[in-house]
């Protein structure tokens, strides 16, 4: 019962309750279901969470419409003041392309803080992106990210530095989003 329950509301959650117009509903909830969840996120209609319990939320996280965050294949940790633009996909497992029987493989990711993710951005597992860096629109991030590192591209790889003194704080809170 409690497995099925947990599947029924999690289906409820991506497919229902994230389309809800008001973000304080979908706060109070994912609050409820993440690993941990910091102060003040942003959190717009469209969001859908795989094994929340393995997702930890920093302080001032954006994540915006359409946003996948996946659970299931490790700890996928989002660090403060991170901006997380539209349709990101973030992986923590993927199949093996080598095995004979397709077997599933997880690993860890990590989002230091003050990281940008751009636009249709997907984040494969076992990466780790920096604190300050920039991943570009529709980049596919495979490996690492370094420290104030700008990557861009399929696979991404390096294409600037970032210069930021990092003192933002990110604040996108819209009306029925």
């Amino acid at each position: 019962m409690g497995a099925r329950f947990s599947i029924l509301w999690l289906y409820l959650f991506n497919r229902w309750l994230t389309f809800f117009p008001f973000q304080s509903p979908r706060l109070w909830l994912l609050r409820r279901m993440l690993g941990r969840m910091g102060m003040a996120p942003s959190v717009l209609m469209g969001l859908e969470v795989r094994n929340p319990t393995n997702i930890e939320l920093g302080d001032h996280v954006v994540l915006n419409r359409g946003v996948l965050l996946d659970g299931r294949g490790g700890r996928l940790s989002i660090g403060n003041n991170v901006d997380i633009a539209q349709e990101v996909v973030i992986w923590t497992l993927e199949h093996d392309v080598h095995d004979d029987h397709n077997q599933a493989v997880g690993a860890p990711v990590a989002i230091e803080d003050f990281a940008w993710i751009g636009h249709r951005a997907i984040i494969m597992p076992g990466v780790h992106i920096g604190r300050g860096a920039v991943v570009a629109a529709g980049a596919v991030v495979t490996r690492d990210v370094a420290p104030m590192t700008i990557v861009g591209g399929v696979p991404a790889h390096q294409i600037g530095r970032r210069r930021s003194g990092l003192k933002y704080t990110p604040l996108h809170r819209p009306w029925f989003q």
